[in-house]
Parts: C-alpha cells; sequence; structure tokens
C-alpha cells in the first residue's frame, strides 16, 4: 500500500490556506485572523510550530468563523469548483484504491473532492462542526497513530510527502519519495 500526503502532494499548495482565504472572500469577519494564518502557515513549513500550538490556532480560527449562521461546509463545495483544477494529476495517476491520503487538513474539506482521489481511503483532521473545534488533529506523529489505529502494525510500502513534518511516517515507510513541484523524488 502507498500512502499520499495531501498537500503539496496530490494538491499543489495548501487547500486549509486556500480554503480559508476562500472564505474570507466570501466572509469578512474572517480577515481578522489573517495574520495568525500567515504566521502559523510560516512556522508549519518551517517545522517551528508544535502540534498543540498549531491546533490551538485553528480551534480558535474554527470558533471565530462558526459563530455565525454559515458553515464551512457551504464553501466546500463552491471552493473545489474554483481549485480542482490545483489537483496534480501525475501524482493522483499514482493512487490506487488500495492506497490512502493522509493529511493533516480538516476531512471534512477532502471529502468534498474524494471522487477525483481515486480511494476511499482519506485520513484527515477530524472537526467537530458543533462544538467548533478539532476533535482529532491529523498532523505529525498523530498520523502514525491514526494510520495504526486502522491499519495496525501494516508497513507502507511507499510514502509521498512534500514535508519533514512526516518523518514520523517516513519512519514505517519501506520507500520514501519527497514531492517537490509536483515531481516526487526517492530519498
Amino acid at each position: 500500500m502507498k500512502v499520499f500526503d495531501f498537500d503539496n502532494t496530490i494538491y499543489r499548495g495548501e487547500s486549509s490556506v486556500d480554503f480559508s482565504f476562500y472564505m474570507i472572500r466570501h466572509n469578512r469577519k474572517i480577515l481578522r485572523y489573517v495574520p495568525t494564518i500567515l504566521l502559523s502557515l510560516t512556522g508549519y513549513k518551517l517545522v517551528l510550530l508544535k502540534k498543540e500550538r498549531l491546533e490551538s490556532i485553528i480551534n480558535n480560527f474554527f470558533a471565530g468563523v462558526l459563530d455565525g449562521t454559515e458553515s464551512p461546509l457551504d464553501f466546500v463545495k463552491p471552493f473545489w469548483d474554483a481549485h480542482a483544477h490545483k489537483l496534480n494529476r501525475k501524482i493522483l495517476q499514482l493512487v490506487e484504491p488500495e492506497d490512502v491520503i493522509i493529511s493533516a487538513s480538516p476531512i471534512f474539506l477532502i471529502e468534498g473532492i474524494r471522487e477525483h482521489l481515486n480511494t476511499d481511503k482519506i485520513i484527515g483532521t477530524e472537526v467537530d462542526l458543533t462544538q467548533k473545534k478539532i476533535t482529532w488533529f491529523n498532523f505529525g506523529d498523530n498520523k502514525v497513530k491514526r494510520y495504526r489505529t486502522i491499519y495496525g502494525d501494516q508497513k507502507i510500502d511507499a510514502l509521498y510527502t512534500d514535508s519533514q513534518n512526516d518523518k514520523e511516517l517516513m519512519r514505517v515507510s519501506r520507500e520514501v519519495y519527497i514531492v517537490k513541484n509536483g515531481i516526487p523524488v526517492h530519498l
């Protein structure tokens, strides 16, 4: 079985950030989160942000966004209508039905593009939209914990990722491919 990270691997960019900016264009009250989003993204990419801090930032964002009548779910379909072109077709050709896509992005966001992903096996961050918070932050070593909860000790034949944030997944993979500019390079 192969495992694929989603952001900057299958999707060109950070889908959660793109989704946040998409929602900002349609819900101005989110503007106050732009500096936090940008700083968090920088900390995440530089592997400087601890999982607990990132989760807290995201929970604060959800609490602020979900205080009205709109839900992020209202934005998922129109977001993907506008952003599906950012899927990396070359990487998607490698995905087979038995493979797994694992992401720190919210599962509700990735579910919105499921029909294009070639697999139904998707693991992501779980969000309770009623409670306005993350119930499982699928980031860092939590990706391995969730993978093992579902698949036990089954070794990953090949991991495709863009980030050193997935070093724990790398340790349980036979082969690792780092995706740079949409092209996988074997480590």
